[in-house]
């Protein structure tokens, strides 16, 4: 969480100075989400679909992301899409981390698709996990792809972070009904719903579904609520959520929350946070120092596809 919340602030910094062009878009209020829905998978067998707010679970899935993830933004050909792709829609297929399609909902039918090829080849006990908005559960390919996963019962975990808007558009005018934990029930799934600012509370949730899914108990449908503490993107300035809702909010910061928990368990102390907070900065701004030297693509010269190319690591 520590690491993904160092990226987004260097990140955000190097697109305001103009460093960053394309679309920068931040995880802050969905860290703990985003960190508890990977920490119960195993890499290499599992199936992670994050996607523009989960940073925090790539750094769970391999700390080395967060280079992938700079070079992704400066286009470096070292990348694992060559620097040819758009900078959040970066994957490595052949570990378990699809490339996000832009299009919202897509990528529910292709973790579908992917556990459906697991289990015609015979592999068991594996889960997959598929991260998707609230505005994305109203879309129609994200229906196509819950219901199937439903009547499969393929073991995938459909993780539904409800940060309550839609980039501007409010929970009350996304969905009638009283939570998004029953349209998981519509289709028939066991549904959860926790804080998802509270780290051990979401770990807990994620914990269960998870298990659930891998030991042959189907799919699982997971809410947690948060709030989007910043704009859709770095280009929106976020003034369509009324001030009543920011102040609900102003003592929820996943970060936040989850060090005085620790804190309060014994588990951290300051001197410790204090060391964390340092060297994960340390950490970041040498992967964006790294990616920003690294040569970018001669469209010219480069044969790629983002299935089958790979980089030559220096």
């Amino acid at each position: 969480m520590c690491m993904a919340r160092a990226f987004d602030l260097k990140l955000s910094s190097l697109y305001k100075a103009g460093k960053i062009f394309g679309g920068v878009f931040l995880g802050k209020g969905h860290e703990a989400i985003s960190a508890a829905s990977a920490v119960f998978l195993k890499p290499g067998q599992d199936v992670y679909n994050p996607f523009i707010r989960e940073m925090a679970g790539r750094c769970v899935w391999d700390e080395g992301y967060v280079l992938e993830a700079a070079r992704s933004y400066f286009g470096s050909t070292l990348g694992c899409m060559g620097g040819k792709d758009g900078n959040v829609h970066w994957g490595i297929p052949a570990q378990g981390i699809p490339a996000p399609i832009s299009h919202l909902g897509a990528m529910v039918s292709v973790v579908a698709g992917m556990m459906f090829a697991k289990r015609m080849q015979g592999i068991n006990g594996c889960v997959g996990v598929v991260n998707i908005g609230d505005g994305a559960t109203s879309v129609g390919a994200a229906h196509e792809g819950f219901n199937l996963i439903a009547v499969e019962k393929l073991p995938v975990v459909i993780i539904v972070s409800n940060n309550q808007y839609a980039y501007s558009t409010p929970n009350s005018q996304e969905f009638a009904c009283a939570s998004l934990a029953d349209r998981g029930r519509g289709y028939g799934l066991p549904a959860y719903e926790c804080d998802g600012t509270d780290l051990l509370q979401t770990l807990d949730v994620m914990q269960r579904a998870i298990s659930a899914a891998r030991c042959g108990e189907g799919p699982q449908w997971i809410v947690a609520d948060t709030l989007r503490m910043c704009g859709h993107g770095e280009h929106d300035d976020a003034s369509y959520i009324p001030d009543e809702v920011r102040q609900k909010y102003a003592h929820k910061d996943p970060l936040e929350v989850a060090r005085r928990e620790l804190m309060e368990q014994g588990w951290l102390d300051e001197q410790e946070d204090a060391s964390l907070q340092a060297e994960v900065r340390d950490f970041v701004q040498k992967a964006f120092a790294q990616a920003q030297r690294e040569a970018t693509p001669n469209p010219q010269s480069m044969d790629w596809s983002a299935v089958s190319w790979k980089p030559v690591r220096a």
